[in-house]
């Protein structure tokens, strides 16, 4: 006789709420293991270092309309852009909403995930006590996020002063002000880390490697991802990219004249881009100075590739994450150094078929509504709704082989996926399955 399904869910951030809820509402037994003590994931707010958490003043970066979950609406008081205490009470009301808050252990540290000779998931976890227990699951979804194991730069020398990863960035406070400091990096965090830090330091320094898009949060009045999604799905990517690049050069103007950045050769879209409203503004008013690429550190501070020096007191790295799994041996799962993630739909691995990634995916907008749909296609398989590709090999391999949007090669780009273009793909499988999701939300039209 078949095992009774049990489904194993790792990670109470908002992939692994929307994992454990579709189990919970097709009937399936699950568990959904958190380590800390509520959900939320990376949006709950914890000061001490060592925890991947939001910073004091984090707001999301996509807007209201494109990041809340289809079937459960942010209220209607929240502003465009909720912070970081709005988005953690929100994913608390749809944990109660969808009763998934029983289903969940909290301080549970999952340690090892291995499959057993049924083909079954024994999972080693440390429980609230601090004790180590065994359990058995017939599925396991993986939600456990990949923006929590940091990714420092390596550069030859050695700097005496203080050094952290945007990981560890909580916000600032009194002993930074007049301090002298250096963000590495050039996306979303390090921007938002070298704004925030211009509040109170003497002096922030900004160093890119390389050309980047910054795009503000509202366009002629609207949330710039709302604006960019009215744009239809027939629109050829090379016509939105053009469109797009020309509307925010005319905008901006020239980053090299203008802003003294590195000017993009590559049209918007090529990279993922940089959502921040404030970061050129201040480099107009000289409160944040953009500096090239580091070529190698020194006791007081850095030296750049282009032979300058500078003394620095605080360097903080926003130099991304290793998309990593602690819980699985790397000859097992090993995703680390890909240029492109081996999973179709981003979620399905061509070697176990009981295994779902939920959320591992870079979208240009918001992960969580389109996590619950890959958990809604997870479970439909699960429960013989669904069948995958016969030749799953062949499907991973064009799916690597042809994004949505001709990204940048590199392990920034591994997850990356169009919203429209990811929702479009997974509301046609789960059609093959005889769910209809419907049209897109109104705010996308």
């Amino acid at each position: 006789m078949a095992a009774a399904i049990h489904v194993a869910v790792i990670g109470a951030g908002p992939s692994g709420l929307a994992a454990a809820k579709n189990c919970i509402q097709q009937g399936l037994k699950v568990t959904l293991f958190e380590k800390n003590d509520q959900v939320g994931g990376n949006w709950v707010f914890n000061s001490k270092t060592g925890h991947s958490s939001v910073y004091n003043n984090t707001h999301i970066i996509s807007s209201r309309y494109w990041s809340e979950y289809e079937d459960f609406p942010m209220p209607e008081d929240y502003p465009d852009y909720p912070n970081h205490r709005q988005l953690q009470a929100y994913f608390h009301r749809y944990a109660e909403h969808f009763s998934v808050l029983p289903v969940i252990q909290f301080n549970s540290d999952v340690l090892r995930a291995t499959p057993g000779p049924d083909g079954h998931w024994k999972l080693t976890v440390k429980n609230e006590q601090g004790d180590e227990e065994q359990q058995v699951f017939t599925h396991l979804m993986v939600a456990n996020g990949h923006h929590w194991n940091p990714k420092y730069p390596e550069y030859p020398g050695e700097f005496n002063g203080r050094i952290m990863h945007s990981h560890d960035f909580k916000g600032v406070d009194d002993s930074w002000r007049d301090k002298r400091v250096l963000v590495i990096g050039a996306g979303n965090s390090a921007c938002d880390v070298a704004v925030e830090s211009a509040r109170v330091a003497g002096t922030v320094a900004l160093s890119m490697r390389s050309p980047q898009w910054f795009l503000p949060k509202f366009m002629f009045g609207v949330p710039t991802d709302e604006l960019g999604s009215r744009m239809p799905l027939w629109v050829p990517v090379w016509l939105r990219q053009r469109l797009l690049t020309w509307l925010v050069r005319l905008l901006q103007g020239d980053y090299k004249k203008r802003y003294n950045l590195p000017r993009p050769e590559k049209p918007l879209l090529s990279q993922h881009p940089t959502v921040n409203s404030d970061l050129l503004d201040y480099i107009r008013h000289g409160r944040i100075t953009p500096r090239p690429a580091i070529s190698r550190y020194h006791a007081s501070g850095v030296e750049f590739v282009d032979g300058t020096k500078a003394d620095f007191d605080i360097i903080v790295a926003c130099t991304g994450f290793r998309i990593s799994f602690p819980f699985f041996d790397a000859d097992l799962i090993d995703f680390e150094q890909h240029q492109r993630t081996p999973l179709y739909l981003k979620m399905i691995p061509q070697k176990f078929d009981n295994l779902y990634f939920i959320g591992l995916f870079q979208p240009l907008g918001c992960i969580w509504p389109l996590a619950d749909h890959q958990a809604r296609l997870a479970v439909a398989e699960i429960q013989q709704q669904y069948r995958r590709p016969q030749d799953l090999a062949a499907a991973i391999k064009y799916e690597m082989e042809h994004p949505h949007l001709p990204f940048e090669a590199g392990g920034r780009h591994s997850t990356e996926v169009d919203y429209q273009c990811f929702r479009r793909d997974l509301a046609t499988q789960l059609q093959s399955a005889g769910i209809d999701i419907g049209p897109p939300p109104k705010a996308f039209k």
